[in-house]
């Protein structure tokens, strides 16, 4: 049983976002762009916990929160679940269905909706016992969480997600032995749980007692009640503590934090193997995990990585985000990489293909040439609207061609303005490297005077016919008849906008009319493809 398809709405940044999952799951960004949000509201669909008007997306009005979720391959979870009288019931509620719709919603927050595929449309109520067979239905949810302290990650303590994925491991161990743990485990949920159990008439006799001495207090108070939660029982599987000795020996929440994520790493691992040699382990977990990279050096990176993959090759469901190159640069066939990318305050989140890849890589690298491994060549543009506009470009008319590291002149900090000063910057360690020759530089429309001063300094580019410059200021006033911009329109647009325009040229614009009405940047990408060869 598995996550199919996740949609957000109205969740802190996110005004609405769908997504397809994969088995192994992969989300990049910049800080402060979202991923974390989208992880969060999972959290939130599991627990419904939280305030509402400091989630809703703007913190303001009232529109509806919601997270809906769709599971696939729900007769493997109810063939899974070991509590017949929940079995029965989620049998009951859904029959032969392979797949199901749920969402929790900021109208009822404390419960979730199925969705009716008679009624087409959500239950308005759900039968008796829904929520607790339901819980015991669904895969179980981990979120490692950047918020949470290293030191926990490690503890074999409750309520922490190493705990909780052991403990179940655990008690399927000895579920497999003789019935004494059955029977112990019956035991305690008669003591506690039932209605009859003697720790409940207990408190109610105290809570009687008490209350006749506070009416000679109070005349007016009819009743006292204790709420007392009971015990989990499966916390007794808990309450453990990891030591390590690597020349010193200490519990582990003593060891820096990258032994700890290591420790995290192994136990994971060790989690892995389990599952291959026990099948009859009753269920599989979704893993979010919040910047698992966190502390670990490069050949950890992808240790992580490779077991996470193992996981989810076995029956859980992996979703990461990450800063990490290592994490998004090799390729699994079970696995979807995600861009987060917030516009207007808005987070908008799609799947990438592999054209697109080299260009999350670079920027995750920072955004330096000098971070690029081997490249068979560069054009460098303008800004992030050029290199929006031809990856949409190169991914629909020439994906046989060879690949091309764009390199936008504007992604450097401190050179956003659109000149000569940013191409330089970008251009000048290229030029002293061994990839000199490989470089091409497609720019706008600028004084002559600029034109004239780079070509003194960069005089090879020029002979050599690798520099090329558009008949207009801007790519906005260069895009064909159907989407161009005047001056004085462009000049009202920020970055954000440009962007979103380039995606929705790059997206409509035919082969035929890009190669005629754009022949300028067709000649700068065939230059480049060309270099490949040399």
């Amino acid at each position: 049983m598995k996550i199919s398809k996740i949609k957000v709405c109205n969740f802190r940044s996110i005004k609405t976002a769908e997504i397809s999952a994969n088995d192994f799951n992969v989300f990049v960004g910049q800080n402060n762009h979202g991923k974390t949000n989208f992880f969060e509201a999972i959290d939130w669909f599991y627990g419904g916990k939280g305030d509402i008007d400091k989630i809703r997306f703007g913190r303001s009005g009232t529109e509806e929160v919601s997270v809906e979720i769709e599971f696939s391959e729900i007769q493997d979870g109810i063939d899974k679940m070991k509590n017949e009288k929940n079995k029965t019931a989620i049998k009951n509620l859904l029959g032969e269905k392979t797949s199901v719709r749920v969402k929790r919603t900021s109208l009822e927050v404390k419960t979730r909706k199925i969705f009716d595929d008679k009624t087409n449309d959500w239950l308005v109520k759900n039968p008796t016992g829904f929520d607790p067979a339901f819980n015991d239905f669904l895969p179980k949810f981990e979120y490692v969480s950047t918020k949470m302290d290293p030191q926990s990650l490690t503890k074999y303590g409750k309520n922490t997600p190493i705990a909780n994925m052991l403990s179940g491991v655990l008690a399927t161990i000895l579920e497999s032995g003789d019935n004494t743990y059955t029977k112990f485990r019956d035991q305690f949920d008669e003591l506690f749980s039932s209605p009859d159990s003697q720790v409940r008439i207990k408190l109610d006799e105290l809570s009687g007692k008490v209350k006749v001495y506070l009416e000679k207090q109070f005349a007016d108070c009819n009743k006292v009640s204790f709420e007392v939660d009971p015990p989990v029982f499966e916390d007794l599987l808990k309450n453990f503590e990891t030591s390590i000795d690597d020349g010193v020996y200490t519990d582990a929440e003593e060891k820096g934090d990258g032994m700890q994520r290591a420790l995290m790493l192994a136990i994971i691992q060790a989690y892995a193997d389990f599952r291959k040699e026990n099948e009859e382990t009753n269920k599989f977990f979704l893993f979010f995990i919040d910047e698992g990279e966190l502390h670990l050096h490069p050949t950890a990176q992808r240790k992580l990585k490779n077991a996470l993959i193992e996981l989810a090759n076995k029956g859980d469901q992996v979703f990461i985000n990450t800063h990490s190159s290592v994490l998004v640069v090799d390729e699994n066939k079970n696995q979807t990489i995600f861009k987060v990318e917030k516009n207007n305050k808005e987070t908008a989140i799609t799947p990438i293909c592999i054209t697109e890849k080299p260009y999350i890589i670079y920027e995750l690298l920072g955004g330096s040439p000098s971070d690029l491994l081997l490249p068979k060549n560069f054009l460098i543009v303008e800004g992030k609207s050029e290199q929006e506009f031809l990856t949409k470009i190169i991914s629909r008319f020439y994906s046989e061609k060879p690949n091309i590291q764009i390199i936008p002149a504007d992604g450097d900090l401190d050179q956003v303005n659109r000149s000569f000063n940013a191409i330089e910057h970008i251009f000048k360690p290229i030029e002293t490297s061994i990839y000199n020759d490989k470089v091409v530089v497609a720019v706008d429309k600028h004084d002559a005077s600029h034109t004239t001063s780079f070509k003194n300094n960069h005089l090879e580019l020029f002979t050599t016919e690798r520099f090329f410059e558009i008949d207009t200021p801007s790519i906005e006033e260069y895009y064909p008849t159907l989407w161009k911009i005047e001056t004085s329109e462009v000049k009202k647009k920020d970055g954000s906008k440009k962007i979103e325009l380039a995606r929705k040229v790059g997206n409509e614009i035919s082969k035929d009319v890009f190669e005629k009405e754009m022949s300028k940047i067709k000649d700068a990408l065939e230059k480049c493809w060309l270099s490949c060869f040399k």
